[in-house]
């Protein structure tokens, strides 16, 4: 019985050991498995802080040419919608350049400038999460020189085309009419257009005419005293021409250019009959000075006076002397104011050529 019994407890104890170092392994597993777990747990919070930063995206580009060449050193703005968020970069040697770190779903823009070519500017470009986008179509156009010219003239040139412009003016086309100033504010002529203008009518074709058919209707009157036959028209002809050519150059050119007077008719064609008759009639005796201001007419009057004068030195004995002088005086400045009225009425009507400056 004590032998049994003996075998029983050992064999209870031989269970107990085991139960007991069943549970130690057991402990030892269970105590492995809560560490496991939070390592775990901590790598899956890792990877989720570092993912904004896998979010972000590039955007590349190469600047070239419409010729396709590349761009060297051109200057890229990055901006968007935040005042704050505008990055610049510059192109490298090859045209290419890069910007990293761009948030997904922000609306950017890109410029790019360089010198000799006009701005070019990007539409919208809109990033996806993490996309890296190569920006295409890049292409600078040639920028196009601008060149303004100020065009202006010298009051010398623009009087030497109102002049260009006088020496076209014939009534019907025919007899010149090149003393008569027809724009509203006519630049003052310079002493060297005063002689220009004055042989250009004392040497016209039309004036030679002119001074025959003169001559002519003399030497039907039998006046001056030269007699009749050719002899006597080639007499009247010569005296004529001279007393017309020295008229012309004293009255034209040498008086208006010491005495600084302008010596066209200068046509007013506004305001009532009366006043442009008033005009016309006192044009023999009030000019126009180089500066714009009215002074007495000494050119067309000293000119009148002179060339009767000195047609004393070539005219018959008979003819000469005081009464001479002031009855030519007098038929010249009356012909004057018979132009001027003619020129502010009439003349200019009857025009052919342009009247206008060029």
């Amino acid at each position: 019985m004590k032998l049994n019994a003996q075998r029983s407890y050992i064999c209870l104890l031989a269970i107990l050991a085991g139960m007991v170092a069943l549970s130690a392994t057991m402990l030892g597993q269970n105590g492995d498995s809560p560490d496991l777990n939070l390592g775990n747990i901590s790598t899956v919070q890792s990877q989720n802080a570092a993912s904004p930063e896998l979010n972000l995206g590039t955007i590349v580009g190469t600047v070239v040419d419409v010729n396709g060449d590349t761009v060297p050193n051109a200057s890229i703005v990055l901006a968007s919608s935040d005042a704050n968020d505008r990055r610049t970069a510059a192109a490298n040697g090859n045209g290419y350049f890069e910007f990293h770190d761009l948030k997904p779903g922000v609306p950017y823009h890109l410029s790019i400038n360089a010198e000799g070519f006009s701005e070019w500017s990007s539409p919208v470009i809109t990033l996806d999460p993490g996309q890296f986008k190569i920006l295409t179509g890049i292409q600078l156009q040639i920028q196009l020189a601008r060149t303004t010219i100020n065009v202006t003239q010298t009051p010398e040139e623009v009087a030497t085309e109102q002049v260009k412009v006088e020496e076209t003016q014939r009534v019907m086309g025919i007899i010149p009419n090149f003393y008569v100033a027809y724009e509203p504010d006519p630049v003052p002529l310079t002493a060297k257009l005063k002689f220009q203008l004055a042989l250009r009518l004392a040497s016209d074709p039309i004036t030679g005419l002119g001074v025959a058919f003169l001559s002519a209707v003399q030497q039907a009157g039998d006046t001056p005293d030269y007699g009749q036959g050719a002899e006597g028209f080639g007499k009247r002809y010569g005296a004529n021409a001279a007393d017309g050519f020295s008229d012309i150059i004293i009255g034209g050119a040498i008086l208006p250019s010491l005495l600084h007077q302008d010596p066209r008719y200068f046509y007013q064609g506004t305001g009532t009959k009366k006043s442009r008759f008033r005009h016309a009639l006192a044009h023999p005796f009030i000019c126009r000075g180089d500066k714009g201001n009215w002074m007495p007419n000494y050119s067309s009057l000293g000119g009148d006076l002179a060339s009767s004068a000195i047609s004393n030195l070539y005219y018959p004995q008979t003819n000469r002397g005081t009464t001479l002088v002031f009855t030519n005086f007098a038929i010249n400045t009356a012909e004057r104011v018979a132009t001027s009225l003619a020129q502010e009425f009439v003349l200019r009507s009857i025009h052919l050529p342009s009247r206008s400056s060029k």
